[in-house]
């Protein structure tokens, strides 16, 4: 497969022009004037950040893509949808407040926040796909009805796919609760019963009340679980894992699908911005954000959703681990930052399957502008 451009703009910024003028540069150059419908609804899938969270992206920065589309004679909404986990925002109301919370007001970015699967998660469109794993993908209605896509997305660690980028902003980010489910559906976590304290923090962040105490032990209730992996972070003790066999790569591959199935008739309508900003461990789905991994890096585009992703995970390890951060292995330029934060996830499985499915390409040509 040919390489596809990627194109890249760092932080250094002068009198003459500030970042804001830069990533409306970089828009420009990515070809946002090709994917934007005059008189067209355009959706901007981002994460608006869990309540506590403060490494998602600032709504200023998001502000500066609205105004771009609204030159192009577009009217732009920026999007998300609801979640599994139990957080602040499982339905609408409390995740358009928690998006206000962050600064994702109107007077701020120029825009309505319009959650895409609907108050409860339960509007959606039926996207036929015919993967290997995925028939029929559920995703946000809203996002599926609008002309144009476009992505921008947090480049940052990830508990289950390494890192989350595009693939999992898209593939994750705009399935309804019950895609999200589909995705989860082979995740069930594992109690080290050595490690468990019984202290009951998993007990509190369980959605489903899948998970109970018992002789002061966590237990999983498997039948009940919908294996979103929020325990696995929240345990103080390192007590919770994933079991360890084709989980990681099945949930990988159907994100991928989950990916095409977003992309399904936008492949000429949709465009993709990475943030290499406040670069996390892992998700902004948590209410906590630790130290980054790498120093701000800058702002990737693209209209390949598998080149940006591999040119972000290509930038973030060619840097040096910050100082203080939770790397204390694997931290020199060209090491794996990913590995060195989860040693058993292979990253490189939705690339190589996404590769695969004729999504994009892992070759691609870097332009910094």
């Amino acid at each position: 497969m040919a390489s596809s451009r990627v194109y890249f703009s760092d932080l250094r910024t002068t009198v003459k022009e500030n970042l804001f003028a830069k990533l409306a540069r970089l828009l420009d150059r990515a070809g946002i004037e090709d994917v934007v419908p005059n008189h067209g609804l355009v959706a901007i899938k981002l994460h608006f950040g869990e309540k506590g969270n403060t490494a998602f992206i600032r709504p200023i920065f998001l502000r500066e893509v609205v105004e771009k589309v609204k030159e192009l004679g577009a009217s732009p909404f920026l999007t998300d949808s609801n979640t599994l986990y139990a957080g602040t925002r499982g339905d609408s109301v409390s995740h358009i407040t928690t998006a206000l919370e962050n600064g994702f007001a109107y007077a701020v970015i120029n825009a309505p926040v319009i959650i895409a699967d609907g108050l409860r998660g339960a509007s959606y469109a039926e996207v036929q796909v015919n993967g290997e794993y995925i028939k029929t993908a559920y995703i946000g209605k809203d996002i599926v009805e609008a002309d144009a896509f476009l992505s921008v997305a947090h480049f940052k660690g990830h508990e289950l796919a390494g890192f989350g980028g595009t693939i999992k902003n898209v593939g994750m980010g705009c399935a309804a609760r019950r895609g999200k489910l589909e995705q989860h559906s082979d995740m069930s976590p594992k109690v080290k019963r050595k490690k468990c304290v019984g202290c009951g923090d998993c007990v509190a962040h369980c959605s489903q009340g899948a998970i109970t105490i018992v002789d002061k032990k966590a237990r999983i209730d498997e039948a009940k679980c919908i294996g979103c992996g929020e325990c696995i972070i929240v345990c103080p003790n390192k007590a919770i894992d994933i079991r360890w066999s084709q989980d990681v790569e099945l949930f990988q591959k159907k994100m991928v699908e989950y990916t095409a199935a977003v992309l399904k008739g936008k492949e000429k309508r949709s465009l993709f911005v990475n943030f290499l900003t406040a670069i996390s461990p892992a998700c902004d789905c948590y209410g906590h954000s630790d130290a980054p991994i790498v120093h701000d890096i800058g702002i990737v585009a693209s209209r390949d959703p598998v080149a940006i992703d591999q040119a972000s995970v290509d930038l973030v390890n060619s840097q040096r681990a910050a100082e203080g951060s939770c790397i204390s292995k694997g931290g020199e330029p060209g090491e794996d930052k990913f590995r060195a934060i989860y040693p058993r996830i292979d990253w490189a499985i939705q690339l190589e399957y996404a590769e695969r499915l004729g999504l994009g390409s892992r070759e691609y040509e870097l332009i910094k502008i």
